[in-house]
């Protein structure tokens, strides 16, 4: 995802450096040159930018400012000033570096590493491996606190600290995995979204600048595994490392995400203590192919593991499940490669642990299984059914490998499954976690799918690289489809003003490096059914070493499709891509009258702040076209990195924040989560967009549904229905859905027994809930829902007709030139209209002592604080453009007179902006009577008028309010186009539930479509027959019976919200009264901040006159 986004307000931008302590093990206090951003540590995270250079190396005890660095070297660990020092010696003739580091050469990507194969353990009994219980396999989980140097650069600190009896003692100890950025070492978190953070010069990395990590570690081997082959595995290390054990150099590797694995068998001793050291470099050459968007971060970030592979072992295995074109009976084809000739046994378990099959061949030492399986049950991520492969080697060895059987096929260019339709609705997912950043826990890891399967996801793009391979266990269990992208991005080619492509991409220089990404993508995750496409990376342009990852791929696995998006020829990929892409733009695609290839859109909806909106409009095109094969929102999460304040507040961190630059500001805060992985509202939005069960209309009693799921009827689901108006909600109804609902067709639903007469607005609710519990939610989980109205809102001119008629007139007093006073026939209340400022600015009531309830005058209003969507989109830049922020309103004329419904106020106005010439002509009536009628007529005119405006109503201040009550959607946030997720009903919330504390602040909080607010204030006397404390009503708005009238209340301002780049800076900005926002219309969300703006039907158009009216009490 490569659009660039301008920086957040807290960019350094003045490049000046400060002086902070540093506190150092020993309780030795140093100064170090930081540059500060806005937040610089934590208890977790000390996130300084130290500042060093090549002259001024680091040691284990010193850092040494620039100004008192010159002359110094680094010898062994010490630093040594040539200046003065006797033993120092002139050299001639030599070369530094006297050939290209491992990690600045593109033709060494790996040393003595071991070839790729698939993730499995190893164990000592059939039992033991179907446990799946790691700790019980052949194998040490190395993992935990290691002890840990960094230097700026590899030339620099302990060059040799990997021999026996170096001293180690003071070197600080550190978790693996991990981020040494996340636990406080180095420069810090960088986040730029394409640009690379130094020179770009492929393959090379500044010798000066490439942080250097240094891990020293100890283990020990049973003497009884002394005839075992020890393969020592790193699961992830970014970017690169060297590896010694025992003072002997094992080997290299780079690529990120991929894991390595080494031979250490002759380096090895037992019974004692074994040292591993391991020299991490920052960057390499493989960095300019992993250039994702994300925060730059590095270390070793995955587990390390020790396997003890007998003498005579699997070295892979590779399993097909081969269904017949019916889609009926399968063939179980099992590929075993040996290290030697080997007697293997296959028993394939179903999930009640009941032998289906079983078979024995010897090996020498390849060969393969093929086994009949009559009826298996068929894996899908709707009925993920897993069988048990149990591998065993020569009576003794065992591993387990679970098999789901299914087959993928494109039939007349549609994308099915075991013959179904497939549909994406799925997610891309970076791996983030908010404290160790990379280093994700598997709990948190395993909480990411068990979300997603709450919220009706069913897909994930493992974007971009692939992940900890435990991800793919979890989505084979659970069901989910995924993409698996190889570790492959290098989009900052494509602002350096060459030929982007050129530098790698169409290199044939680079061409193993690329196919490598490849060969370590399919080997790993090839055995897991959830993997039902591979991918080729993400914004690489396109070249030939594309066409020779796809070549290498097709050469392993012809079962599954590959896919790369800016393949938009399809040379190299068997289904075309998009990203961003209009729902307009994939219909006109999806109606090619002669395709052969289906569409997916692998980027779209970007989840960025308060967003997405216009989602309905996708889905509906996925589901009308066979030729698409649905989306993947961008993204899952937020990237933020919990941090401190210079306060002590926590917060999530973004670009900017850790005196990091370049960096591209809070553009990696575009997620359906939080940075603390709880949803946002655009998450709930997109559950309800593509629930699997939909109602689609209500004619008396039959309600017509789709049945949206790919491989399961409905009989799985209960349904029941209640009624909602303004009073509550009735009981629930059980009604009966018809049994065999097939997927993609509809089905009518009697719904027996629906009242037929009404008081007010009704609808009736239809739930459908999971009838029994599954692996990721309990029985009774509500999974879809719809609502029809059964009878429609009362009009305001009803409402008004139906209150009793004025005993007396208001009465109205000039207390001054400027203002005119108002007191209500029973004296209970008092009103003042500013009329300098042609503005309702008082209202006084008898509550006791009279009290006055408004804060801020009413004014009209046409501008919301900025989304990151709008920010991001036409509309918002042009509100900012056209000043439709700093917009008043001047008084033209106020005239009052009394007549048959109260005492009537007019004010003759026009809003407008300063500098420009457009503005708004309005006319206010008021009515104050039973409370106070408002009706406004408005006429947009002018150059330069806005295209749109953010929304049409009023602002005004309350004070005293602790709640509001409303009917209408609810009770969640909601827009125009983000709204579906929100039901109609009558609900209840405090000021401060009402507000979404979106991660970079903006608008939100809104809620849409309602009739009327009331705004509470203290609880009263405690009722007799209730016992509750009823909350005094301090306010009551009423919109009748308008369409897509909105409220927001709040304690900020626009302008507080605009000027605030954290939640810790907008706090600072709380007030104590509530700001109230009344709309009678809005502007849709959009995802504009990187795709699609506003559709056009959601847009609040300025090209037409406004009249609307609104009744308070």
């Amino acid at each position: 995802m490569s659009t660039r986004q301008t920086p957040g307000p807290n960019r350094n931008e003045d490049g000046k450096n400060h002086l902070r302590h540093l506190i150092l093990p020993g309780d030795a206090s140093i100064k170090v040159a930081v540059a500060l951003g806005p937040v610089k540590s934590t208890p977790l995270h000390q996130f300084l930018a130290r500042e060093s250079t090549h002259t001024s190396p680091p040691s284990d005890t010193i850092i040494r400012s620039s100004s008192s660095s010159a002359g110094y070297l680094h010898k062994d660990n010490q630093i040594v000033d040539t200046a003065t020092d006797p033993n120092s010696t002139t050299m001639t003739g030599a070369i530094f570096p006297d050939s290209p580091p491992d990690w600045c050469n593109v033709k060494v990507l790996h040393r003595n590493t071991l070839p790729p194969r698939s993730s499995f353990f190893l164990y000592d009994s059939e039992v033991d491996a179907l446990s799946r219980d790691t700790a019980k396999a052949k194998s040490q989980l190395l993992s935990g606190k290691w002890k840990f140097h960094l230097s700026t650069s590899p030339f620099y600190g302990p060059q040799r600290f990997y021999e026996p009896g170096f001293e180690s003692s003071k070197w600080d100890k550190v978790d693996v995995p991990g981020m040494w950025q996340c636990q406080g070492y180095g420069k810090g978190p960088q986040y730029t979204n394409l640009d690379f953070p130094f020179p770009v010069n492929p393959p090379h990395i500044p010798l000066d600048d490439n942080e250097c990590g240094r891990y020293l570690t100890t283990f020990r081997l049973d003497k009884h595994l002394a005839d075992h082959q020890q393969r020592l595995r790193f699961e992830g290390v970014d970017s690169a490392f060297t590896v010694w054990v025992n003072g002997h150099n094992v080997g290299y590797s780079q690529g990120s995400r991929n894991p390595s694995e080494f031979d250490i068998t002759k380096l090895v001793k037992y019974g004692e203590d074994n040292i591993l050291a391991v020299e991490v470099y920052q960057r390499c050459d493989g960095t300019y192919l992993e250039d994702q968007d994300q925060i730059w971060l590095s270390g070793i970030f995955r587990d390390v593991y020790l396997h003890s592979f007998p003498k005579v072992h699997p070295e892979d295995f590779h399993v097909h499940t081969l269904l017949d074109a019916h889609y009926k009976d399968a063939e179980l084809r099992v590929n075993v490669k040996m290290s030697d000739t080997s007697v293997v046994s296959l028993k394939l378990l179903d999930a009640d642990g009941k032998v289906v099959a079983e078979a024995t061949e010897k090996f020498e030492p390849k060969g393969h299984f093929s086994v009949s399986v009559k009826k298996p049950h068929k894996w899908t991520a709707e009925t993920p059914y897993l069988y048990t492969l149990v591998l065993t080697f020569n009576g003794s060895t065992s591993l387990a490998q679970r098999v789901g059987f299914r087959r993928i096929d494109l039939i007349k260019g549609v994308f099915t499954v075991n013959g179904n339709p497939v549909k994406f609705r799925g997610v891309n997912r970076h791996e983030h976690h908010p404290e160790s950043g990379r280093a994700v826990p598997y709990e948190f890891l395993k909480n990411d799918l068990l979300l997603m399967k709450n919220h009706n996801i069913n897909g994930i793009r493992t974007s971009h690289y692939i992940d900890d391979f435990r991800l793919y266990d979890l989505a084979d269990e659970l069901g989910l489809w995924i993409i698996d992208e190889a570790d492959l991005e290098c989009h900052g080619f494509g602002v350096v003003g060459a030929n982007a492509e050129k530098f790698a991409t169409d290199n044939p220089e680079w061409t193993e490096a690329y196919v490598d990404r490849a060969r370590q993508m399919v080997m790993r995750d090839k055995n897991h059914p959830s993997i039902v496409i591979w991918s080729l990376g993400n914004e690489s342009f396109y070249g030939r070493n594309h066409k020779a990852m796809y070549d290498f791929i097709k050469s392993v696995d012809t079962s599954r499709p590959v896919h790369y998006e800016p393949d938009y020829q399809t040379r190299s990929a068997d289904i075309f891509s998009r990203m961003y892409s209009s729902a307009e733009e994939i219909i006109r695609m999806a109606q090619e009258s002669h395709w052969e290839k289906p569409l997916v859109l692998c980027e779209y909806v970007h989840a960025m702040g308060n967003g997405p909106g216009g989602i309905k409009e996708y889905i509906d095109a996925f589901y009308k076209y066979p030729r698409l094969m649905g989306g993947f929102v961008w993204e899952w999460a937020n990237h933020g990195l919990k941090t401190k304040n210079a306060e002590g507040e926590y917060y999530y961190a973004y670009g900017g924040d850790w005196g990091d630059d370049p960096h591209d500001g809070h553009f990696c805060m575009d997620g359906l989560l939080h940075s603390d992985h709880t949803p946002t509202p655009g998450l709930t939005e997109y559950r309800k967009a593509i629930e699997p069960v939909q109602t689609l209309s209500l004619k008396g009693s039959e309600l017509t549904v789709v049945n949206r799921y790919d491989h399961l009827d409905l009989d799985h689901l209960d349904c029941s229905w209640t009624i909602v108006d303004e009073i509550g909600t009735s009981d629930e109804t059980p009604c009966d859905i018809p049994e065999g609902v097939k997927p993609h067709t509809e089905a009518k639903i009697k719904l027996r027994g629906l009242p037929t007469k009404f008081d007010g607005e009704t609808y009736v609710r239809i739930s459908f809930k999971l009838r029994k519990a599954t692996l990721w939610c309990k029985a009774g989980t509500e999974v879809a829902f719809g609502q029809h109205q059964l009878h429609g809102p009362v009009s305001l001119t009803k409402i008004q007709s139906l209150l009793p008629a004025l005993s007396s007139v208001p009465r109205a007093q000039q207390t001054s030139p400027g203002y005119l006073e108002i007191t209500s026939p029973d004296g209970s209340s008092v009103w003042g209209i500013n009329l300098t400022l042609g503005s309702l600015s008082s209202w006084k009531k008898n509550v006791g002592p009279f009290t006055e309830l408004m804060t801020k005058p009413l004014t009209i209003d046409f501008y919301r604080a900025l989304t990151d969507n709008d920010r991001g989109g036409i509309f918002g830049q042009q509100w900012r453009q056209r000043r439709l922020h700093q917009t008043k309103h001047h008084v033209r004329q106020v005239r009052w007179k009394t007549g048959s419904t109260g005492l009537i106020v007019e004010i003759q106005g026009r809003v407008a902006p300063p500098v420009l010439a457009w503005g708004v002509d309005t006319t206010i009536t008021i009515t104050f009577g039973h409370g106070v009628h408002l009706s406004l007529n408005a006429k947009p005119h002018g150059p330069l008028l806005p295209d749109t405006f953010a929304r049409f109503g009023l602002t005004f201040g309350i004070e005293g309010v602790e709640h509001v009550r409303w009917f209408g959607r609810g009770p969640g946030e909601s827009y125009s186009d983000k709204k579906r997720s929100q039901s109609f009903g009558t609900w209840q919330s405090s000021v401060d539930d009402l507000f979404v504390d979106y991660d970079y602040p903006q608008d939100g909080g809104n809620r849409t479509d309602v009739r009327w607010i009331e705004f509470l204030g203290a609880t009263g006397k405690k009722d007799a027959g209730t016992g509750t404390k009823p909350r005094k009503r301090l306010l009551r708005a009423r919109f009748g019976d308008l369409d897509g009238a909105s409220f927001s209340a709040m304690h900020y301002t626009t302008a507080d919200l605009d000027e605030a780049g954290h939640p810790y800076e907008l706090r600072k900005k709380k007030r104590k009264d509530t700001v109230v926002r009344l709309d009678w219309a809005h502007h849709g969300i959009g995802s504009g901040s990187c795709g699609p703006a506003t559709l056009p039907q959601y847009e609040l158009k300025t090209n037409r006159e406004f009249e609307y009216e609104l009744l308070l009490d």
